[in-house]
């Protein structure tokens, strides 16, 4: 794996919830990553699928590690720094890990239903309006 200059947060940028996240983010918690959306990433280069991005947010560390869902969110707030940190930390350790891993899935599979989410959420990436734009 080839180390990164800085980590890659990997988010679905069809979803409206999901950029409310990124958003919020970029805003409030101090991390210097990279922010990319699946559609437009070289998903190869940062070791990973579509398949895998359409399921979960992904950091990829500095070293090319990918992690996925709440162990991403998770790792990206240990990289902040500060009061982050210690979320971060704790939600990556049993038994804070499960319920973090367990929120993330009830999120992810109701992003639709989540403030700034669209029915567009709940598609599949390539059945999403403007998706043959882009393949």
């Amino acid at each position: 794996m080839a180390r990164r200059e800085r980590p890659v947060l990997v988010y679905d940028g069809d979803c409206g919830f999901c950029t409310s996240c990124v958003r919020f983010l970029e805003r409030y918690v101090p991390v210097d990553a990279e922010i990319v959306a699946f559609q437009f990433a070289d998903l190869d280069a940062l070791g990973t699928t579509a398949e895998r991005a359409e399921h979960e947010v992904l950091w990829v560390d500095r070293a090319g590690r990918v992690s996925g869902g709440a162990e991403a969110i998770g790792r990206l707030l240990t990289a902040a720094g500060g009061a982050w940190r210690a979320v971060g930390v704790a939600m990556r350790i049993a038994p804070a890990s499960w319920a973090a891993h367990l929120l993330y899935r009830l999120v992810a599979n109701n992003r639709q239903r989540m403030p700034g989410g669209t029915a567009a959420c709940a598609l599949p990436a390539a059945r999403r309006p403007g998706a043959a734009d882009r393949g």
